[in-house]
């Protein structure tokens, strides 16, 4: 990184610009633009993001402050409230989507070596959703209950690295069991989803993938138990079989056999049931890949306390969808440089840094710095001491 750039210079340097400028053209995205490019507009929501920013208003008054540094930043436009707004309304959220699949594959590759709870040779994934509530006169679209609204993040966590593969925006009203149907699923890779997930005729999907699924069963199950296997119970393990559907709809929708892990969680005290269609990891790390489901809750969490996509700023589907991809893209932006940089802070701690210095003027690795170098202060030689009187 060069000396006397800007922070927020250096750390688009991790960002594929000429993929990105392929993708706005695929898009149509700066069709009859003059002035405020798509790529400006990128700018200026990952700065809200980096930020904080609370509105459109906030967002433009702040940037008008850095109005000197904003060209050396990466802006060409001007940035007003309007223009903004107007950009987020029409401008295809695809863009920003394309862009942040570029990152995912960047960001997986560079996070593959990172350690694991299990020494697997298949990718782990945790698939689960968060709601965000809204105002109903706001986001009618988006009607959740009768006075509510909501939109739901459906995604799918890599847990090797708490790398988003996929995300789908939706309104609260669609089932969780129902993004199975555009989840994209991968041969041979383990999928753990929460017990809200069990929908046979979808599972099976998995199955004629080549996939795998561990997901909680429910508490009325009919079945038919085949034969059992062996456990230790000093494990955790209560009980390992393979069972086979009988239910006069149930067996129709899953054909096949089931495998059946009764487990008790020490930690909480209760037993949980887990289904599988994979026979032949132990027991014992079924359960233990499960309670990994738990980092895609903690995912949530952390953006929900370091991101902006709690409140909107704009209300059309739209600029929702643009707001929560590029709310993804600044997340795996940070993710990448962490990695490239070395860096030994955690993700959180750097947001923190580059809240208070996207414009200074510093090498990125030194404000990511854990120890950054100390700076001699000039003194003047006329001026006493205070401590030393």
């Amino acid at each position: 990184m060069n000396r006397g750039r800007t922070v927020i210079a250096q750390l688009l340097d991790f960002l594929p610009k000429r993929e990105f400028d392929r993708f706005v053209a695929q898009r149509g995205g700066n069709h009859r633009v003059k002035r405020f490019s798509c790529f400006d507009q990128f700018l200026a929501l990952a700065f809200a993001q980096l930020t904080s920013r609370d509105s459109l208003r906030d967002i433009v008054t702040c940037l008008g402050a850095m109005k000197p540094k904003l060209y050396h930043a990466g802006f060409r436009g001007s940035v007003s409230r309007s223009t903004l707004a107007d950009a987020n309304e029409r401008r295809d959220w695809r863009i920003f989507s394309d862009l942040a699949q570029t990152l995912i594959t960047r960001a997986r590759s560079l996070y593959a070596g990172e350690p694991f709870a299990f020494d697997l040779d298949r990718t782990v994934y945790a698939f689960d959703s968060t709601t965000i509530d809204l105002c109903l006169s706001l986001f009618p679209w988006a009607q959740f209950r009768r006075r509510k609204s909501a939109v739901k993040l459906h995604t799918l966590l890599d847990l090797r690295g708490n790398i988003p593969t996929f995300v789908h925006v939706s309104s609260g009203a669609m089932a969780d069991v129902r993004a199975l149907d555009v989840l994209p699923l991968e041969a041979g890779a383990i999928y753990v989803l929460d017990r809200g997930y069990i929908d046979f005729a979808r599972l099976y999907r998995f199955t004629g993938h080549g996939a795998f699924f561990i997901v909680r069963s429910r508490k009325k199950l009919d079945f038919a138990t085949r034969n059992y296997s062996r456990v230790d119970k000093s494990t955790g393990v209560c009980s390992d079989s393979v069972i086979r559907l009988r239910g006069p709809k149930s067996k129709g929708l899953y054909p096949e056999r089931l495998r059946r892990i009764s487990f008790f969680a020490e930690d909480i005290g209760k037993r949980l049931v887990f289904l599988t269609n994979n026979f032949t990891l132990p027991a014992e790390v079924i359960a233990a890949l499960y309670k990994q489901r738990w980092q895609v809750e903690l995912f949530f969490k952390w953006i929900k306390q370091n991101l902006r996509i709690k409140a909107f700023y704009g209300t059309s589907p739209n600029a929702v969808k643009t707001q929560v991809w590029i709310a993804v893209c600044v997340y795996l932006l940070v993710a990448i440089a962490r990695k490239e940089l070395k860096v030994e802070r955690s993700l959180s701690e750097m947001m923190q840094i580059l809240s208070i210095s996207l414009f200074e003027r510093t090498p990125i690795s030194t404000a990511f710095a854990a120890d950054p170098p100390e700076t001699e202060a000039s003194e003047c030689r006329n001026q006493r001491s205070l401590f030393n009187l």
